[in-house]
């Protein structure tokens, strides 16, 4: 049998084999870290000695708030933030509307924030907190592309804090230079079940006791951090199969068979495509049926399939949405692999045009 392609990272991508090793060691590590016998020192010891390993190949100099995924850290920077106002961009995970229900929506042009409107917000009231992700994960779209940004400059001369969600973006480029950032270890390689909140500043959050530095309830996952630390070791995005070239070669393959959705900057490895004729839903059951793992859209708050509330916020006609699907490539995806979708996709568009 051919085997199966997939092409759907941005959901979920495949634990590193550095990853699955060191969670199995963790494992064996079963003591509670925050016992005060010796077998919970030792424990402490390697969670501490994780924590300190994520921020190194993050890069932050910051705290690391230990959580149980994005959306938990989303739920404490959010939720607990003392700031009075907050701000989000129209095209947030949905996890960022849960934890801020009652947020005021920051609008997109031309795949940007806009900056007019933040500007005027800014000055408006108390300063706020702003949610402004780094990398769509529907479209690739790059909100905050720059370490320096005009955006974030505005925010930070109001005396406002940045929050960042770098899921889909810390294993490709540097951490943007925000008060807290989200990150999700099985968006890059590591386990379910493990994700950070990266903040500047433990004093701008409101603590709740318990563990993680009393912000944060529940025993600490050592298995799933060492996982986690072990996969942002294996590398980043250049430690990928494919390259910068492949990816965007693949791109420009994918206008064969559609049209690309690319609403502002670009990345490299997370494609918006609609076909033709086709919906989304009989398009994901045909590529299914050929050997592709696809999606249309997040696949985090559903199994179903729902209006996309980013690509009408991206602009994107809703009769153009309804065609689109989700590409997105991962540390394990080959340039073969890239080839096979590409001239199934187009196979498909050309029966269509037939």
């Amino acid at each position: 049998m051919t085997p199966r392609i997939y092409l759907d990272h941005a959901a979920t991508t495949p634990m590193r084999p550095e990853a699955i090793v060191a969670v199995a060691e963790g494992m064996a590590r079963w003591a509670n870290p925050s016992s005060p016998h010796g077998e919970g020192r030792a424990a402490r010891r390697a969670l501490e000695d994780a924590r300190a390993r994520i921020a190194a190949a993050l890069g932050w100099d910051g705290e690391v708030i230990l959580t149980s995924g994005a959306s938990e850290a989303l739920s404490i920077g959010l939720g607990r933030v003392k700031r009075e106002r907050r701000l989000i961009s129209a095209v947030e995970h949905d996890a960022v509307l849960r934890a801020a229900p009652q947020a005021d929506i920051l609008p997109i042009v031309d795949g940007e924030p806009d900056a007019d409107f933040l500007n005027t917000y800014l000055t408006s009231g108390p300063p706020p907190v702003v949610a402004i992700q780094s990398i769509n994960s529907e479209t690739g779209t790059g909100l905050l592309p720059y370490v320096r940004n005009p955006a974030i400059a505005a925010i930070r001369e109001a005396g406002g804090l940045l929050l960042t969600d770098c899921s889909q973006s810390a294993a490709e480029r540097r951490l943007p230079d925000a008060d807290m950032i989200v990150v999700s270890g099985h968006k890059l390689g590591g386990p379910v079940g493990i994700g950070a909140l990266l903040v500047r500043d433990l004093a701008t959050i409101i603590p709740t006791g318990g563990h993680e530095f009393g912000y944060r309830a529940g025993t600490e996952n050592l298995p799933g951090a060492l996982g986690f630390a072990a996969a942002l070791e294996a590398g980043g995005i250049d430690e990928w199969q494919t390259s910068v070239e492949d990816r965007f070669a693949f791109k420009d393959r994918l206008y064969e068979g559609g049209e690309v959705i690319s609403p502002g900057v670009q990345c490299s490895h997370i494609f918006a495509v609609a076909m033709e004729g086709m919906s989304a839903v009989a398009q994901l059951i045909r590529l299914d049926a050929l050997g592709f793992a696809v999606s249309a859209g997040s696949a985090c708050s559903s199994g179903t399939l729902k209006e996309s509330r980013a690509l009408a916020a991206f602009g994107v006609p809703p009769e153009v949405a309804v065609r689109t699907i989700r590409v997105s490539i991962g540390w394990s995806t080959t340039s073969s692999d890239l080839e096979r979708f590409a001239d199934a996709y187009r196979s498909m568009a050309d029966k269509l045009r037939v």
